[in-house]
């Protein structure tokens, strides 16, 4: 008799026989996801349900998203991996009813509809915040670096074409030097020529790459991902990425919002601010962002919005000889449009505004000095300029001004900036190993396989913090009004009047269709 648990004889037929379905337990959440994706009405969601007669039969897009919800979820981002695990992984099996798709149909389907996907991500914030899971009241912003499917080595700026034109240039005269001298030997000649068509040939890449920067106005040339940049990640280190933007619910820690970029923060916080309105349906809340984001422009989109934000400030980027003559110290009197020195003098401007370029955005500013500087005895200690003391004041000076007196005013709550905002990316990067874009070429290619990380996060955080039954109930209860209640009503009263049922009340909760 053997010490040790034996399996079933593999060969030996089961007394009884049973379904797949037995195999997959009640609480397995495939189960939960299989019923989101059934709960949506793809068709509105902008998935391709336009297929030929001719030929083999298409993949319903509800089992290739089923697939992707599974894989992220999973760790599995990967078409071939995907593919792999149709054929061996029980739950997959379950879940697509013993569908194979290819590793291409799986791929394509990513890359085909990054604006379905997004849409899809939104179905899970609604559902959210149906559950009370969005506050709605306090938002944080940031961004997060995901790394692009484009080596460095791939990645031109003109300084770096300027360094490959003038190695090549060297290796050519040096080259023709070696060709000058050559004495006969037809066969070394051979290989000096071979290696000057292969140069000039190099060369004359870089100087297409140099055209297109000059004609296009782009700084940079990614040649296997063209929307990916060299951006700077932590610590003075650089990768060709992508920049995530995301807004995030405070109440626990849900993204309502992302999108993906090729900038960096600066110009960034009024665009997600107008967004996050419109997804909350109210400008009723604070947003609350890092020092990048510190810009006069976005607090007056922000103003516009009408939205109080609390933004990090960022140190003085230059100082004076001595401390105590920063420009925090000059105090501005509103009333007579003048700035008071730490000596008590008096500095004016003439009215005027100046344009300050910085990158594309220019900011209006105006000047204020004084005469008294030239023999005023601190002169050394409040500036090196010759002609003394300047003091630049910004068109958005006041809202700035704003943004400070909030800051000190609610300083507990812009704490809680980072445990709000770097939640997700911490499961994202470090659980879950998401680090990178999985899809090559185009943004819009990456924004589908950050729309789908993301919507993994959201129904991961959904499927922990709601009783399971009762989720089961609601989307059980989605998909029958979408299946069954509202084409109903559209057969009885027709299709040209308004369908009667508008909301469907589940637990005294309005949720709109």
């Amino acid at each position: 008799m053997s010490k040790f648990i034996t399996g079933t004889n593999r060969n030996q037929l089961p007394l009884f026989a049973s379904c797949i379905d037995d195999a997959i337990a009640q609480d397995n959440q495939v189960r939960l996801i299989d019923l989101f994706v059934d709960s949506l009405k793809l068709p509105d969601f902008g998935f391709d349900f336009q297929f030929v007669e001719n030929g083999r039969p298409a993949y319903h897009p509800s089992d290739l998203l089923k697939l992707f919800i599974y894989g992220y979820l999973n760790r599995m981002r990967s078409s071939r991996a995907l593919e792999k695990e149709c054929a061996r992984n029980i739950e997959l099996m379950w879940l697509l009813k013993g569908l194979a798709p290819d590793h291409n149909t799986i791929a394509n389907f990513r890359k085909d509809n990054p604006k379905a996907i997004a849409r899809v991500f939104r179905a899970t914030v609604k559902m959210a915040a149906q559950f009370e899971l969005i506050g709605g009241s306090l938002v944080a912003g940031d961004s997060t670096k995901l790394r692009a499917q484009n080596s460095k080595k791939n990645n031109f700026n003109p300084a770096k074409i300027e360094r490959h034109i003038a190695y090549i240039d060297a290796r050519l005269e040096e080259y023709n030097t070696a060709l000058a001298k050559e004495d006969g030997d037809e066969v070394e000649k051979e290989k000096i020529l071979k290696k000057v068509k292969k140069h000039s040939f190099q060369k004359q890449k870089y100087i297409e790459y140099q055209k297109i920067i000059d004609t296009t106005g782009v700084t940079q040339i990614s040649t296997s991902d063209p929307d990916s940049r060299q951006i700077m990640t932590r610590n003075n280190i650089s990768e060709v990425a992508y920049t995530v933007q995301t807004t995030v619910d405070a109440l626990h820690n849900i993204p309502i919002d992302f999108k993906v970029t090729n900038e960096n923060d600066s110009k960034a916080m009024g665009g997600m601010l107008r967004r996050s309105k419109a997804i909350l349906g109210h400008n009723q809340f604070t947003a609350i962002y890092d020092k990048g984001y510190h810009t006069g422009s976005e607090f007056h989109k922000a103003n516009q919005l009408g939205i109080a934000v609390l933004v990090a400030i960022p140190g003085v980027s230059a100082h004076a000889p001595d401390l105590a003559f920063d420009v925090e110290h000059f105090r501005y009197n509103s009333e007579n449009d003048t700035y008071n020195c730490p000596a008590n003098e008096v500095l004016i401007s003439n009215g005027k505004w100046y344009n300050k370029t910085n990158g594309k955005s220019i900011t209006k500013m105006k000047h204020y000095k004084t005469n008294a500087c030239m023999s005023c005895a601190l002169f050394t200690k409040c500036t090196t300029n010759k002609k003394g003391r300047l003091i630049e004041r910004s068109q958005y000076a006041d809202l700035i001004y704003e943004n400070k007196v909030r800051i000190e005013n609610n300083y507990e709550v812009y704490r809680r900036r980072q445990a709000i905002v770097e939640h997700p990316y911490g499961v994202i990067k470090r659980q879950w190993d998401f680090y990178y874009i999985m899809t090559k070429k185009t943004i819009k290619h990456a924004s589908a396989d950050v729309g789908l990380i993301f919507t993994a996060y959201n129904l991961k955080r959904i499927f922990n913090l709601i009783d399971q039954n009762e989720l089961k109930q609601y989307l059980k209860t989605v998909a029958l009004f979408f299946v069954v209640i509202k084409p109903l009503f559209k057969a009885f009263y027709g299709p040209f009047i308004l369908v009667p049922i508008q909301f469907l009340f589940y637990k005294k909760k309005q949720i709109v269709i």
